[in-house]
């Protein structure tokens, strides 16, 4: 069984649902107290937010090198970002860390192709919908991604910042998010993707009618799945 080296509090209130079901995953396999060896190094997501408010993206990029470079020089055989928007650091990340990655778009992208779906809704961060770190990576699968109007981009992310990331989940809140979901189905969205790993926490598949992806189950799945791999 391989170390699993986890890059999380970005923010806390998904990061213990990973832990949570890379246990529940890892013991469903082996049975019996079998459970991952893991190591997290957890992020001060105030010092992602202040570099986010002046648009730093050096300065996110040094914050998760940082992480990843101390559990670099522990026992851990790979690692995993435990949130979307994080992910815009990666492709300069993988030059520098020698360690394999379990990337949340390919394991998110390949769990649409399972369902044979051509276009997808995204909802996440501003830095999420709006980068295109992820769109781009879902491109070369073949699936397209559409996001959300401006002023629902706002509303998204800002939920995200003041409610979501401090384990606040209120009705209007959902309700809001459903709207904007309507919105990207009725523009031929084919599914949606949870793209903040606290999103999932808020809306669940039974209150949407078309797929949604959990990045956050989708990620945590895969990493306890190439934990067990040889």
């Amino acid at each position: 069984m391989k170390t699993i080296g986890l890059i999380g509090g970005t923010g806390w209130v998904s990061t213990q649902e990973y832990y949570k079901i890379i246990n529940e995953k890892v013991n469903k396999k082996l049975g019996g107290l079998h459970f991952p060896r893991i190591i997290l190094y957890s992020i001060n997501y105030g010092e992602i937010y202040a570099c986010n408010q002046k648009n730093d993206r050096e300065g996110v990029y040094k914050i998760i090198k940082t992480g990843a470079e101390t559990l670099q020089h522990t026992d851990i055989d790979f690692l995993a970002l435990c949130a979307n928007t994080i992910h815009f650091t990666f492709e300069k990340l993988v030059t520098e860390i020698d360690l394999p990655f379990v990337h949340i778009a390919d394991a998110t992208g390949k769990k649409i192709k399972e369902k044979k779906l051509k276009k997808v809704g995204l909802l996440g961060t501003q830095e999420t919908m709006e980068m295109d770190f992820y769109k781009t990576r879902l491109a070369k699968m073949g699936i397209e991604v559409i996001t959300p109007e401006k002023n629902d981009r706002n509303f998204i992310h800002q939920s995200i910042m003041k409610e979501l990331l401090k384990e606040k989940f209120l009705p209007e809140t959902k309700s809001g998010f459903i709207s904007v979901m309507n919105d990207l189905k009725s523009k031929g969205a084919e599914g949606i993707i949870l793209g903040c790993t606290e999103i999932p926490l808020l809306i669940k598949q039974k209150d949407y009618d078309l797929p949604l992806f959990s990045t956050l189950e989708i990620h945590a799945e895969a990493i306890a799945e190439f934990s067990l791999t040889n």
